[in-house]
């Protein structure tokens, strides 16, 4: 027990420790009903941290969690098996870097079906054809108009070819 709170409480992992007092507080809140589950989704799009689909609470919790978790869980295994010494020092600085971007991967994954139980807020973002260099992002470049019908100048030149 005194291995595991040292390495929630030692540097750097502290840091995340103190994201997760925070976490904690704000949904002991929310189940009191003094806070909001989306009450910030006004201020931060995920979707470009493809974590969108979900509220922003929901999401950084998540990470937040898992990341907490991860550092906290590593943290213990260098502890036990790690002799002290540079290289170990090294190790407990990269540790919850490390963390945080496996529970970011991990948030990506779990987030998709979540986005179920949140109808009304935005999906992850759909690359469009343009940005994957496909043509018919373009509806010209289809020859098709803006409506999906076939403009009168398309018509003609597709009966010509075929003569």
């Amino acid at each position: 027990m005194q291995t595991f709170l040292a390495a929630a409480t030692g540097l750097p992992t502290i840091l995340l420790t103190t994201a997760l007092v925070v976490v904690v507080c704000f949904w002991l809140l929310a189940a009191v009903g003094v806070a909001d589950a989306d009450s910030f989704d006004g201020d931060v799009d995920l979707r470009a941290w493809r974590m969108g689909g979900v509220p922003v609470t929901v999401a950084f919790s998540l990470l937040t969690v898992l990341a907490w978790s991860l550092s906290v869980g590593a943290a213990v295994v260098l502890a036990g098996f790690a002799r002290p010494g540079f290289v170990a020092g090294v190790l407990r600085l990269v540790v919850p870097v490390g963390a945080l971007i496996v529970a970011w991967a991990a948030t990506c994954l779990i987030v998709r079906p979540l986005h179920r139980l949140y109808p009304d807020e935005p999906g992850l973002p759909v690359l469009s054809e343009a940005r994957t260099g496909a043509a018919a992002a373009l509806p010209h470049a289809r020859g098709r108009d803006a409506h999906g019908g076939v403009p009168h100048d398309a018509a003609l030149h597709s009966r010509d070819r075929a003569a």
